[in-house]
């Protein structure tokens, strides 16, 4: 795993001192056998999960600044891509939250084992975290759900001015664009989709950047039952 961090690293132009290299590579090494017991992913390659999770969060920090800003990852499951913008951004402020509980305890014991004791982690929706409507710089979210449903989990948690980053897949063009009615309905602005290549596989992965513009209204989000059931479309 070492290795191929490191490679795939500096393939997409960004440095890793030894003290973060061995930190990801602590975190993945627990990632891998704490998934032996309870499922965490469906990666169980430490290789693929070298890829596939690590670097490819990772990938972020080479389309937007996150410097010194305070981070929230929506759904992050096993800690993607939360926790690597944390261990290469060293001055992130990171904020992790997840509905299943078991997802949150591991972030959160695994973090502590890594010496991450700053990230903060939550067992929740989203859409009920109404103590953290616009405190974020930026939200992050991978493969959590189509963009305009996501749209509504996430841009209330984003201050005006701060951006939204859905990761998906690389033929999104069709849902970003079933989505900007929601965005522009939420207080954001597509403002671009960025491709990128996951360093050591044939894989391309997409990023629609979402800026925040205006302030989110009062009565979004709504509940998850009627945000799945009905989704902000025009």
């Amino acid at each position: 795993m070492e290795d191929i961090l490191r490679a795939g690293l500096a393939e997409l132009g960004l440095t890793a001192d030894e003290g973060q290299i061995g930190a990801l590579v602590r975190y993945g090494e627990r990632l891998m056998e704490v998934n032996r017991i309870t499922n965490l992913t469906a990666i169980r390659d430490e290789a693929d999960a070298a890829r596939l999770h690590f670097l490819d969060s990772a990938a972020l920090l080479t389309l937007a600044d996150f410097s010194g800003k305070s981070v929230v990852d929506v759904g992050s499951g096993a800690g993607f891509p939360g926790v690597p913008l944390r261990v290469l951004g060293q001055d992130v402020e990171l904020t992790v939250i997840d509905s299943v509980g078991k997802k949150v305890d591991f972030v959160r014991d695994s973090c502590r084992a890594v010496g991450l004791e700053d990230v903060t982690c939550i067992w929740g929706r989203a859409e009920e975290m109404s103590q953290l409507r616009e405190r974020f710089d930026v939200a992050v979210s991978r493969a959590v759900a189509e963009l305009d449903m996501l749209a509504e989990l996430c841009l209330p948690l984003v201050k005006v001015g701060g951006l939204f980053l859905a990761m998906k897949k690389p033929d999104c063009d069709e849902e970003a664009a079933r989505g900007e009615f929601a965005v522009k309905a939420l207080g954001g602005r597509i403002r671009q989709i960025r491709r990128y290549a996951v360093p050591g596989t044939d894989t391309v992965h997409a990023v629609v950047m979402i800026e925040k513009v205006r302030p989110t209204p009062g009565q979004y989000p709504r509940r998850w039952a009627q945000i799945s059931k009905k989704p902000l479309r025009g």
